[in-house]
This record gives C-alpha cells, sequence and structure tokens, in this order.
C-alpha cells in the first residue's frame, strides 16, 4: 500500500512538472507574437494589481517574506529529505520531482506574469518616442542641460556637514505612492493604481548582489534598498513604478523614472531625477568625447559632486566575486527574454533623453 502511494505521489509530481513545462513552452511559442503578448500583457497586468492591491496595506514586504519562506521550506526539506535518506527511506527521487515542479513553475509564473512585457509593445512604441542613435553634439548639450539642473536644484536641498544630501529616507518612501501621476497627461498608457513601495529588510544583501530595487511578479510590488545612498531613491522609486505599469526593459524603465523626477513638484525628487540623468548622460558624453565629459564635469557644483562621489564610495565597497556573480546572473535573466543588452541596457536610456529633453531640438 505505502508503495502504491509513493508511485502515486511520483506521478502526481510528474503530471505537476509536464504541466509546467508546457506552460512555459508555450511562452517560449508565442512569444514572438507581438499581439499574443500584447494580450498576455494586459492580463499579467491585471493580475499583478489584483493582487498588488490586497499586499499594498501590509507595512512590510510581501515579497520578501514569501522568499523567505520559500528558503526555509528548501532547508527543512532537504534535512528531512537528508535524513530519510540515512534512515533508509527512499525519497531523494520523490522529492527532488516534486522541486523541478516547482521550479519549472515558479519559471513559468515569471515569463507569464513579468516576461511577456519584454515581447509587447514597448514604451517607445506607445509614447513614439524613438530611441535612435545620437550626435556628440546634441550628446553633450544634453549632459550640459542636466548639469545645470542638477546644480539648480542641487543648491535648494538640505546637505549634512559633509556637503551631502540630508533627506530622511522614509519620508522619500511616504510621498512616493504615486510617482508617475505627473506624467500621465504626456503618457496616459502609465496610469494605474498607485502602490506603496515597501522597504527591503535584506537591503544589505541586495547592496551586495548591485541591486537597488526590484519588482515582484508574484505579488506586483515594489521593494527598495535602503541602505544604500538615497540620492537616488526618489528615481529608483519611480523607476520601480514604471515596472509595476508594465515599462519592462531597463532603459526605458530608466527614462521614465528620470521624467517623473523632473515633472515632480518635489524639488528634492526633481534633483534625483536630474542628477541620475546626469550620470548616464555624462557616462555616454565620456566615451564619446572625454575632452567635452571633462568640461562639462567641471561645471557640476560641490553639492552634486559630493553626492555622485558618495554614491560611488558605497558601490565600490561592494565590488566582490558575488556582486560579479550577481550581475552576471541578471544579465543571463535579462538576455533569456531577449534583452541582448544585459545589464548594459541601463545606460541605454541616454538616447530616450536625448531624443525627449535636447536643447538644441527643443530651439529648434
Amino acid at each position: 500500500m505505502k508503495e502504491r502511494l509513493k508511485d502515486l505521489a511520483r506521478s502526481r509530481a510528474l503530471y505537476v512538472l509536464l504541466a509546467g513545462g508546457a506552460a512555459q513552452g508555450l511562452f517560449l511559442l508565442l512569444r514572438r507574437d507581438r499581439a499574443s503578448m500584447d494580450a498576455a500583457a494586459l492580463l499579467a497586468t491585471g493580475v499583478r494589481r489584483a493582487v498588488s492591491a490586497v499586499a499594498d496595506p501590509l507595512p512590510f514586504s510581501l515579497a520578501e517574506l514569501l522568499c523567505t519562506a520559500l528558503g526555509v521550506w528548501v532547508l527543512v526539506m532537504a534535512v528531512v529529505t537528508v535524513r530519510g535518506q540515512l534512515q533508509g527511506r527512499r525519497v531523494l527521487a520523490r522529492r527532488l520531482l516534486g522541486l523541478a515542479a516547482l521550479a519549472v513553475w515558479i519559471w513559468a509564473g515569471v515569463s507569464w506574469l513579468w516576461g511577456v512585457h519584454y515581447y509587447a509593445s514597448s514604451f517607445s512604441d506607445k509614447s513614439g518616442l524613438a530611441a535612435e542613435p545620437v550626435t556628440t553634439e546634441a550628446l553633450e548639450a544634453t549632459t550640459l542641460w542636466f548639469a545645470e539642473g542638477a546644480n539648480r536644484t542641487g543648491r535648494l536641498v538640505e546637505r549634512d556637514s559633509s556637503g551631502r544630501l540630508a533627506a530622511d529616507s522614509a519620508a522619500i518612501m511616504e510621498s512616493a505612492s504615486d510617482s508617475l501621476a505627473a506624467l500621465t497627461e504626456e503618457y496616459p498608457f502609465l496610469d494605474g493604481p498607485a502602490r506603496q513601495p515597501k522597504p527591503a529588510v535584506y537591503s544589505w544583501f541586495m547592496s551586495a548582489a548591485g541591486f537597488t530595487g526590484y519588482i515582484f511578479p508574484f505579488t506586483g510590488e515594489s521593494t527598495l534598498n535602503m541602505d544604500c545612498p538615497n540620492v537616488f531613491l526618489p528615481v529608483t522609486i519611480a523607476h520601480e513604478q514604471a515596472h509595476q505599469q508594465g515599462v519592462a526593459p531597463e532603459q526605458e524603465a530608466n527614462f521614465v523614472g528620470i521624467a517623473a523626477c523632473l515633472a515632480n513638484a518635489d524639488t528634492l525628487w526633481q534633483y534625483s531625477g536630474w542628477l541620475f540623468g546626469f550620470l548616464h548622460l555624462s557616462n555616454a558624453l565620456y566615451s564619446a568625447d572625454p575632452a567635452a565629459w571633462w568640461e562639462v564635469w567641471q561645471l557640476l557644483e560641490e553639492g552634486p559632486t559630493a553626492d555622485l562621489a558618495w554614491n560611488d564610495e558605497y558601490w565600490l565597497s561592494f565590488e566582490s566575486p558575488a556582486s560579479e556573480l550577481a550581475e552576471s546572473t541578471y544579465t543571463a535573466f535579462l538576455e533569456s527574454y531577449g534583452q541582448d543588452l544585459g545589464m548594459a541596457s541601463y545606460g541605454a536610456c541616454v538616447d530616450l533623453l536625448v531624443a525627449r529633453y535636447c536643447p538644441l531640438e527643443q530651439a529648434a
């Protein structure tokens, strides 16, 4: 009787595994069909919004709680399995089959709740704002314009004795429930229920892995790193809330985050957007024309310079084989959904910034 029950359990786990494989196979089959992905993205957004409505009132990240519970469960099952094997019970095959079934369904869930957005109509498609190659002249002019914006707003924010931004992270989080509201007139497809970002308990570990925030496909929550310098916390919140509205590619979410901050009435949020935009633009300008980069960089005032140095010092302290492994893993994740630039795609928002904000184009 026991053997029959074990066989039944194995067969059920096998069926679950095959069903998960079929769900993922269907995604792989349909992902190149734009109409199918647009429909799936609409459904996925609806599911995330429904679940996030339940998770939103919670003062903690449900995503972190679920991931922690999963990790604890895996460890407990590993101990139980080893003990069972040592006691002569053949449980390893059944447990591995069950674990494989769970892993496949998680993979399929991520694909259908989030991966579809990489193949559906993008921000550029919906907005008509094309990320096209730019001239060095346009890049320099836009970088200079962002430097001026960072200087102007940087003089208005509160600073500590070392000249760095003195802002309360909790207050920033409390003011962040609808960071995209100011953009919805220009980009109405970004409109949607405002969800409160959640502070990460595991912020230090996120820093070690090189992450400032993430969206969890199964709960629709954005969870933020509260350990890193908070000068870029506003723009990171807006970036993650862009993800909540279905803007999947990192370069587009970066652009939306910056644009949302520039349109915000709060000076601190504006400063975060100007400085983050300058960081991306100046890095691109350095590659295109180091001499022009140096001329623009010298115009940056002490406040913004101190904040950029603060940010650099913090992230340099986390450089390690572990952070490199995390970066390569996330790059592989992005590439598996057709994001060929991988982590480098974070810098591709430069083309959109120049297309939207270049003062030469505005003057023309």
